[in-house]
């Protein structure tokens, strides 16, 4: 057969090293020697030996899930082979996480990640996020970190000088060293007479980045995840 779909725009080659790649805007491609997490339902074809096995949050992990709406419903992958992972063809970017960092992310927005990384659910001080409650979740370590974001994401430099106010719908994550803090933009009043639409958002104050996406949250993905 031919045509524009066998093209070496999409036609798949062999991996040239281990561990997470780019396949392609909306996918990730991840040659397994060993184990690596994923959010569950996030694989979309996989070939060789592997073992797909639910991975468990403990007693703390799953009541904070079952408080908050916020956790990452996690697959651990195991054996020797390629899988691609997805979600709803969002846009795919890889973080490479090193020794000393800290990386706040909403779980909405983690798409897998090796198993050399720690993860945890934090709170996230003086916010309360529609998108993603009062919890995100936070890695550290040395691995390299899948995310997927609606759009191409912002990364917008914090400073001392230069604090961020963001869209509490839109935030995707921050670097550590970040101090957060609830910011009302409208008055009471402001808000009785129906407001903006911008009332609240995150502020972000010190010095490091802070990644955005360029879209809300409607109701419907708010749920979801």
């Amino acid at each position: 057969m031919k045509g524009d779909l066998f093209s070496s725009e999409h036609m798949v080659q062999p991996a040239t090293a281990p561990g997470m790649t780019v396949e392609n805007s909306k996918c990730i491609r991840y040659a397994v020697n060993g184990e690596m997490l994923a959010r569950q339902g996030a694989m979309i074809a996989y070939r060789g030996d592997l073992q797909f096995e639910r991975k468990g949050q403990g007693v703390g992990g799953m009541l904070k899930r079952a408080v908050t709406g916020e956790g990452l419903p996690l697959m651990a992958v195991r054996g020797q082979g390629e899988a691609w992972f997805a979600n709803e063809a969002q846009n795919c970017f890889i973080v490479e996480v090193e020794p000393g960092d800290e990386f706040t992310v909403n779980g909405r927005n983690v798409l897998c990640f090796d198993a050399s990384l720690s993860y945890r659910i934090a709170t996230v001080k003086g916010s309360g996020i529609a998108g993603g409650g009062l919890f995100n979740s936070v890695f550290t370590g040395q691995g390299r970190l899948g995310l997927v974001c609606e759009g191409s994401p912002l990364v917008i430099p914090v400073s001392q000088q230069y604090p961020v106010y963001v869209d509490t719908d839109a935030i995707v994550g921050w670097s550590a060293g970040l101090s957060t803090s609830l910011h009302r933009s409208q008055s009471i009043g402001s808000m009785l007479r129906g407001g903006s639409g911008e009332a609240v958002q995150l502020l972000l104050q010190g010095e490091g980045f802070v990644v955005v996406r360029p879209s809300e949250a409607t109701p419907q993905k708010t749920q979801q995840h």
